[in-house]
C-alpha cells in the first residue's frame, strides 16, 4: 500500500513496476544490472480516487501523464532496485498529494490610500532621476 494521505492509500494491484538499466557511471554493474525502477500508475482506471480527484490528477500533473492516461515516475539514483522502487513510491505519494491538495482561492483587495501614495511617489522620485540624467535642453553636439 502507497499511503498518499492519512485517508488515501493506493493499494498495489494499481501500480505497475518496470525496471531497465540505469545511465551513467558504475561499469559492468550499471550496464548488466536492472535497478531503474518506473512506476506506472493509471489515473483513469483508479477505484480509489472519486472522479473529481482524477480530474485533479490529470489537470496537474499533465506533464507526468503519458497519451494513455498513466502517471509516470522514474528513479535511476540508487545502485539498487529496492532502494530505487522505495524511492519511485515515496516521490508518487509526494505528487499525488499535492497535486490533490485543495488550492486555497485567492481574495481579491484592493490597495490602501496609504499604499497608492507611497507608489505613486515612488514613481515621481524615479521620474526625477532620469530627469536629471537628460543632456539639458539646447546643448547639441
Amino acid at each position: 500500500m502507497i499511503r498518499v494521505t492519512p485517508n488515501l492509500t493506493i493499494p498495489p494491484n494499481e501500480v505497475r513496476f518496470e525496471t531497465s538499466t540505469s545511465s551513467g557511471p558504475g561499469g559492468q554493474h550499471v550496464n548488466r544490472s536492472q535497478t531503474r525502477v518506473t512506476l506506472l500508475f493509471d489515473v483513469g482506471a483508479s477505484q480509489v480516487l472519486s472522479e473529481q480527484q482524477k480530474r485533479r490528477v490529470l489537470e496537474r500533473l499533465s506533464s507526468r501523464v503519458d497519451r494513455v492516461g498513466r502517471v509516470r515516475v522514474r528513479c535511476g539514483r540508487h545502485r539498487s532496485q529496492a532502494a530505487n522502487r522505495e524511492e519511485t513510491m515515496q516521490r508518487f505519494a509526494a505528487l499525488l498529494r499535492e497535486a490533490l491538495r485543495r488550492r486555497e482561492s485567492r481574495v481579491a483587495t484592493r490597495p490602501s490610500r496609504t499604499e497608492r501614495k507611497r507608489r505613486l511617489e515612488q514613481k515621481r522620485r524615479r521620474a526625477g532621476v532620469k530627469r536629471q540624467r537628460r543632456r539639458p535642453a539646447g546643448e547639441d553636439d
